[in-house]
């Protein structure tokens, strides 16, 4: 992984990477391919934060056209334990912020998240795998819960062919079943009704990456 201020910055511009590759768009390849394109995203969003927000924690969010123009926006979010955002392992449901044999701590519970299921399902497509600026379906899933962005609340999006969890809103959920960890299955690339429909995300490549974590 990148050495970065940014969190998961390699892994957020693979994501991209991979999303511009699918549908083709040359200058935007260009834009954020290899060393030089990771460089070219970390640098355009450091310069572009306004000065009132250089203080972390931000939650960033740029996004990149298809003529390989990049625009960044910024907000404020609270604080988060880095043993949640880089997590060594995953552990069972009890041991959550347990200190381990070395003195360091597993991930922590808190915040706990009230979780809803969606009222209504909702297609999958190259927009739910790539999670795009089309997001009407995560954003109206929330406003049917009554989420706004600073809510400890979660909606999880279901597939409208299956009824199966695709992803969450804004997260990657895992669920305990069996003694293991298990999430959405998601295909690295894009194929119509071969996986969940959900999101292809870096948390969750982090998480399939590290051999600690009992996950499938």
């Amino acid at each position: 992984m990148n050495a970065s201020a940014l969190y998961m910055l390699d892994f957020h511009r693979d994501r991209m990477l991979r999303a511009v590759t699918h549908w083709g768009w040359e200058a935007a390849i260009a834009a954020i391919s290899g060393d030089v394109g990771l460089k070219a995203v970390e640098s355009f969003i450091l310069q572009n934060i306004k000065e009132d927000d250089k203080d972390p924690p931000l939650r960033v969010k740029i996004e990149l056209s298809k003529h390989g123009k990049m625009t960044v926006n910024a907000f404020r979010v609270a604080e988060t334990a880095l043993s949640n955002l880089y997590p060594q392992e995953l552990p069972n449901p009890g041991a959550f912020s347990e200190m381990r044999a070395d003195g360091s701590y597993l991930p922590s519970k808190s915040p706990e998240y009230e979780v809803i299921v969606a009222d209504l399902r909702t297609t999958p497509s190259e927009y739910t795998h790539f999670k795009t600026t089309k997001r009407e379906m995560y954003d109206m899933a929330r406003q049917r819960a009554h989420i706004s962005l600073p809510d400890l609340k979660e909606v999880l999006i279901i597939n409208e062919e299956d009824g199966s969890v695709m992803e969450g809103s804004v997260t990657t959920p895992y669920f305990w079943r069996d003694e293991r960890w298990v999430t959405p299955s998601v295909n690295r690339h894009y194929s119509p009704r071969s996986d969940s429909g959900g999101q292809d995300g870096t948390s969750r490549r982090w998480a399939l990456e590290r051999s600690d974590f009992p996950l499938r």
